[in-house]
């Protein structure tokens, strides 16, 4: 088995300031670092457990090759904070038929992000007792 120590999800947007201002502005995410320098420089944002590059350009928007699945606390919440600094719902929050509350947003080149309540009584905050 491979020992993973760190992992990321790595976007090449077609506007890289555009989409730097989005994550780290509209969506709030902290940067973790950054490199390089002039337009196409990389930064790394916190994702949680793991970490957002973007860096570089695409020629084209790579929307459906790439989708993000961010977990949040809770979602009205999170969609009242996205309204406000102007950024679109692309589907509000609904419980879905597995139990987990998701509310759809996109990038500015229409990457897919799901922002996912894991409510009190669904099996993934079930831990088992040994």
């Amino acid at each position: 088995m491979v020992h993973v120590l760190s992992s990321r999800t790595l976007l090449r947007p077609t506007d890289p300031d555009r989409s730097r201002a989005f994550y780290g502005e509209q969506l709030g995410l902290a940067v973790h670092r950054e490199f390089g320098t002039g337009p196409e420089r990389g930064t790394m944002y916190f994702l949680g457990g793991g970490f957002l590059e973007v860096s570089g350009r695409a020629a084209r928007a790579q929307a459906g090759e790439v989708r993000l699945w961010l977990q949040v606390a809770d979602a009205a919440t999170a969609r009242d904070e996205l309204r406000a600094k102007g950024v679109e719902i692309v589907r509000p929050a609904l419980r879905e038929p597995w139990g987990l509350v998701e509310l759809w947003i996109a990038d500015p080149d229409g990457t897919p992000i799901v922002l996912v309540e894991v409510p009190p009584d669904h099996p993934l905050r079930y831990r088992p007792t040994i």
